[in-house]
């Protein structure tokens, strides 16, 4: 049988109080003021005891992430160990991908574990929390269906981080803007471009991006030279000139292997284009290959290498005997054209040939 005064609740004291006393209402007063309280504070202080132990754990999973070995740069050459070596930048940007998971996961627990201590405390009191957890899953399921695009935003944020695609300082490109991240947040990417314009992009709307600065560069030179340079002559030219730069302790940091020229990459109207190219550390392939160009031309101007310059070329024809003088007859650039101007030709090159009369 139950108890008439505490038929619903499992609480001893309000069966003692019934029991010494056989006053009903301390009885109920009991159960209701000292005892659910007492519960209730309990499941707030094993909450907060619980929360405490999770943000412990996650805490000391991001310091070790953070203070984690650096990913080695797959690479050959000179300067690899120099490269592996830890670095400021590299750090921070560890630190700060630790350190945004760490929040995030924090937060997340604190929200489990504060759903979890308030169903259990309103169960408590005495209601039943079925259909408030029905309630809840309905609700859940409305506002995911209504923010589609800000849950899209937030879990690809929160894999961009777990898969470091890129972070703090990188030059990325994501199709809408190209720049210099800025920041990386779970909803938003803020980054710079050259012009100074900060670009926010959302994380949901990028499909594809291109990170110019994860773990090497490299620097693409195309060279003109004239039609009529020998091409033996201007490789070596241009292997001496990329050996020099390699050599230099001012880049040598910077160039990970030897410039290699691959050899003729096209024919312009202009001349003949080689393909030079440089593996460089992240982020300096803009100024080694700034330097380059400068060497190159030096060198090319003492050795008297010719790099070709815009060239126009126009033949004149004499006036035909007889031929009414005014406007052009025919067409000005076929073999009819009969005009003092005949033909001319697009531009093209280095040089301007002489006017045939």
């Amino acid at each position: 049988m139950t108890d008439p005064v505490c038929p619903t609740d499992r609480s001893e004291l309000c069966h003692l109080v019934d029991e010494v006393t056989g006053n009903e209402w301390l009885a109920k007063a009991s159960h209701w003021l000292i005892a659910k309280p007492l519960s209730i504070l309990l499941l707030i202080l094993l909450g907060v005891v619980v929360r405490w132990l999770l943000h412990r754990a996650i805490s000391k999973v991001t310091q070790r992430a953070a203070e984690g070995p650096l990913p080695a740069i797959i690479s050959r050459g000179k300067v690899q160990q120099v490269l592996l070596e830890p670095n400021p930048a590299a750090t921070e940007r560890r630190e700060q991908r630790a350190a945004t998971m760490g929040s995030l996961l924090k937060s997340i627990s604190t929200g489990v574990v504060a759903a979890v201590v308030v169903v259990m405390v309103i169960g408590q009191i005495g209601y039943n929390i079925a259909p408030l957890i029905a309630s809840a899953g309905i609700l859940g399921v409305a506002l995911g269906f209504g923010a589609q695009s800000l849950v899209k935003d937030f879990l690809s944020g929160i894999f961009l981080i777990l898969e470091d695609q890129y972070g703090v300082g990188d030059v990325i490109d994501v199709g809408t803007a190209t720049g210099t991240v800025e920041a990386v947040g779970l909803r938003v990417t803020r980054l710079r471009d050259v012009n100074g314009t900060v670009w926010y992009v959302r994380n949901g709307e990028i499909l594809a991006v291109g990170n110019m600065s994860q773990n090497w560069a490299r620097t693409v030179l195309d060279i003109p030279v004239a039609f009529s340079e020998d091409l033996d002559r201007v490789t070596e030219i241009l292997r001496d000139v990329g050996h020099q730069l390699w050599e230099d302790a001012e880049y040598s940091s910077d160039i990970l292997e030897e410039p290699e020229v691959w050899g003729v990459e096209r024919w312009d109207p202009d001349g003949v284009v080689v393909r030079v190219v440089l593996k460089t550390a992240p982020l300096e392939q803009w100024s080694v290959a700034r330097e380059m160009r400068e060497r190159i031309k030096a060198r090319f101007d003492a050795d008297g290498i010719e790099i070709p310059l815009p060239q126009r070329m126009v033949w004149h024809r004499d006036m035909p005997s007889g031929a009414p003088e005014g406007p052009l007859h025919g067409d000005a650039n076929g073999p009819g054209a009969t005009g003092p101007l005949a033909q001319s030709a697009e531009p093209s090159g280095a040089r301007r040939a002489e006017d045939s009369q």
